[in-house]
């Protein structure tokens, strides 16, 4: 009867092993972020496979794509050189997630009239645009708005704070 028991119990307990040791499958929608240790960079269902180690790359540091604010000179649309590689690497992220869509807002700062910095600010939204689609082609991915002087970062009548509101912010939604 002693006999009897310990099989039981040995089997039992084998049991118990053998289920806790089998795999874990995950859920559907359920997966962990792996890191590969040799790159440094984490995948997991879902991100894109450009991801850092920051997730998306419009948030590294070091990535063109976290500069999302193009600044021109008073009374200008004219894109500054010092712009283009940023513009050019918003132009092949935007591409390559061809269901992305970009707002491109134009503003002003509050020298000239209402009427005025609202087309001036339109002028460099489009701008940036154009150039974004001489790079690649982005039907339907951009849309323009201006708000002229009436969203400025910087407050104040300094040159200073005028420089800072004459800009072109590039928008991704969720961001």
């Amino acid at each position: 009867m002693k006999k009897r028991i310990a099989q039981f119990v040995v089997i039992g307990l084998s049991s118990l092993v053998l289920i806790s040791c089998g795999s874990l499958s995950s859920k559907d929608g359920d997966s962990a972020a792996v890191e590969d240790r040799n790159t440094g960079v984490a995948y997991a269902d879902g991100i894109d496979s450009e991801s850092g180690p920051m997730g998306s790359p419009l948030d590294d540091p070091s990535s063109p794509l976290s500069d999302r604010v193009i600044y021109f000179n008073f009374d200008q649309s004219d894109i500054g050189p010092e712009y283009r590689e940023i513009i050019e690497a918003h132009a092949r992220y935007i591409a390559r997630n061809p269901d992305l869509r970009v707002t491109l807002t134009g503003h002003c700062d509050e020298r000239g009239s209402r009427d005025y910095n609202l087309a001036l600010g339109e002028r460099r939204a489009d701008a940036v645009a154009r150039l974004m689609g001489l790079i690649n082609p982005l039907d339907g991915q951009l849309q323009t708005i201006s708000y002229g002087e009436e969203q400025p970062v910087a407050l104040g009548h300094s040159e200073a704070a005028w420089r800072q509101n004459r800009r072109v912010e590039i928008l991704y939604p969720n961001r």
